[in-house]
């Protein structure tokens, strides 16, 4: 017997690794030789292609397709509907199959409902992408970012929230307390 939930409605192919306790709910197919770590939380109508990589407690919400060369470490938040490419330049007359681009979604990054994330792209540690924004380039650790094409207005806590920084470049999380620094537009968690 798994030690995961799967929705009788779900399919999950070959090859996969499931992780403990995660849940796969209705009319979702997990696609052959995927790594899906422990806690996950897979919602409906979720497809993940093959061979893609999820760390753990990775939430994915309704109506999202994860597509091969994705990797998203632990504690990444997918939003409803939000969308994955895998080439740049993609034609139904040409397979380019042998050309899909990696996308990195680093720990405890967030991307919000709608929004788009173009392929061979990093997302960093804990950034936060709103929801309709359209990514097209890499987006540093802790930054958050709006707009089509998304740009950056501000930064944000692991925690989630706007990040204030003094004259020093310090910033404390109104909501945890934890001390963040700014040096060359590049924030770091320091205490």
């Amino acid at each position: 017997m798994a030690d995961y939930f799967k929705h009788e409605s779900s399919y999950v192919d070959e090859g996969c690794e499931i992780g403990k306790g995660t849940k796969i709910w209705h009319f979702s197919h997990v696609m052959s030789n995927c790594k899906i770590g422990e806690d996950c939380n897979i919602g409906q109508n979720v497809v993940i292609s093959p061979e893609v990589v999820l760390g753990r407690n990775v939430k994915i919400q309704n109506n999202v397709s994860v597509y091969t060369g994705v990797v998203c470490e632990d504690d990444v938040f997918l939003g409803p509907s939000m969308v994955f490419t895998n080439v740049v330049n993609p034609r139904s007359h040409v397979s380019r199959k042998s050309e899909y681009k990696q996308t990195i979604i680093r720990k405890g990054a967030s991307i919000g409902a709608n929004a788009t994330i173009v392929c061979g792209h990093e997302i960093g540690e804990y950034a936060l992408i709103g929801a309709g924004s359209v990514v097209t380039k890499d987006v540093k650790p802790y930054a958050l970012m709006v707009g089509n094409p998304a740009r950056k207005i501000g930064w944000v806590s692991a925690y989630g929230e706007k990040l204030h920084f003094d004259e020093n470049g310090i910033a404390v999380c109104p909501a945890t307390g934890e001390k963040y620094q700014i040096n060359d537009g590049e924030v770091k968690l320091i205490s």
